[in-house]
């Protein structure tokens, strides 16, 4: 085997799906498949035995979720690159796989090319999307889209005060108010986003560009 090989396990619970991928994979100059796990667990003390490039991971499994074993991948090796392999095509499912160390995320029934594509570049350290799966993130659902918390004006005033780094007094002088309405603005604010502190509410709202 060259030292060049880019290794490969795969964890799925199909049998038909582990076989055709690592068909797939076999034919291609330069990967091999190294083992092909239909339980999570096992592979995490394989991982730890053994180097591997890439982790084509399920998130439907027999004994754990693919969201908790990315993680533990990722703090077994933080340079192995998990790429999701999926029938799940939830906005709210990629983002979360995202945000749990995944380097990419793929469907089941993307066409051949775009797979070895994607594994290609996240290798190169990008982030990998079949086509679908790139339409489905740009594009929010409704529901997403209800979920958007609104802020007001006054509210507005005091999170940029916040960000200026501006105490509850501070803020409640120049906007004149009392500082006890000063917290109950922060605190309606903290409430709308789902956050326990001004640091995580200010995080919340600039993402969302709110700021």
């Amino acid at each position: 085997m060259q030292t060049d090989m880019i290794k490969i396990i795969i964890v799925d619970d199909h049998p038909i799906v582990t076989e055709g991928v690592k068909a797939l994979l076999t034919n291609n100059p330069g990967l091999t498949v190294l083992e092909t796990f239909d339980h999570g667990l096992p592979c995490l003390s394989y991982l730890e035995a053994n180097q591997v490039d890439i982790v084509l991971l399920d998130i439907s499994l027999p004994d754990t979720s693919g969201m908790e074993l990315c993680l533990k991948i990722k703090s077994i090796n933080p340079k192995i690159c998990v790429v999701v392999l999926s029938n799940h095509a939830e906005r709210s499912v990629i983002l979360s796989m995202l945000q749990n160390g995944a380097s990419g995320y793929m469907l089941k029934n993307s066409p051949v090319d775009e797979i070895k594509q994607c594994i290609t570049a996240a290798l190169n350290g990008e982030l990998a999307f079949t086509k679908a799966v790139q339409q489905i993130i740009l594009k929010p659902t409704v529901s997403e889209l209800k979920k958007q918390p609104k802020i007001t004006k006054r509210e507005k005033q005091i999170l940029q005060l916040i960000a200026e780094g501006k105490t509850t007094s501070n803020i409640a002088e120049a906007l004149f108010l009392s500082p006890a309405t000063v917290e109950t603005h922060r605190h309606n604010m903290m409430q709308k986003f789902g956050v326990k502190n001004a640091i995580e509410l200010l995080k919340a709202v600039q993402e969302r560009l709110l700021i």
